[in-house]
């Protein structure tokens, strides 16, 4: 962790900052629940892989590591997740789920260079104007999460993503597990 807020602990994460600063971030869960949790053309599981791959190419850590973690708890391989940063084209995952994770890469590190052909793909690959909507949201919000995290100086992560026994993901799968991790840290509307 770097010391960029003195008053959060050596061993702080995204709880501890909730916690902080909970009449900025009240909202915050709520909306992390719908777009996360709610319903979608997208699965939880293709929204996490998203939110992993996002949150890895802004090389937040805390982030990364965290939704390997809720993308497993979905069937998502953290092998399949590792091998998307080192080249998505050949990544083993679902073909027509590159399209939304190209676009997503486009948004993330070049947002004015998206063009009509990268929205074209997407639809090509069978997939609605909701769905790209959707794949919109979780990118946006996991670039905000990742510059919230890494602004406050939470820089790793505290779990190893293929050692997460069932014990922890189980939690991971309620429809409510944002707003209730949110309501756990002091956040509440």
């Amino acid at each position: 962790m770097k010391r960029l807020f003195p008053s959060l602990p050596d061993d702080a994460t995204l709880g501890t900052v909730y916690q902080a600063f909970p009449s900025k971030l009240a909202p915050l869960a709520e909306y992390q629940n719908r777009v996360m949790r709610g319903d979608s053309s997208l699965s939880i599981a293709e929204r996490e892989t998203i939110a992993a791959y996002v949150s890895g190419l802004n090389a937040c850590a805390f982030c990364h590591g965290a939704h390997m973690v809720h993308a497993k708890a979905f069937g998502v391989s953290v092998d399949a997740i590792e091998a998307m940063m080192h080249d998505l084209e050949t990544a083993p995952i679902d073909e027509a789920l590159k399209p939304i994770l190209a676009f997503c890469k486009g948004l993330t590190l070049a947002p004015s260079r998206i063009t009509e052909a990268d929205a074209k793909a997407v639809y090509e690959a069978g997939w609605s104007e909701a769905a790209l909507f959707d794949a919109i949201q979780v990118c946006g919000l996991f670039n905000m999460m990742n510059r919230v995290l890494e602004g406050t100086g939470i820089t790793s992560y505290y779990l190893d993503p293929k050692h997460v026994g069932e014990t922890l993901l189980a939690p991971l799968r309620s429809r409510s597990c944002y707003s209730d991790f949110g309501a756990a840290n002091g956040l509440s509307e």
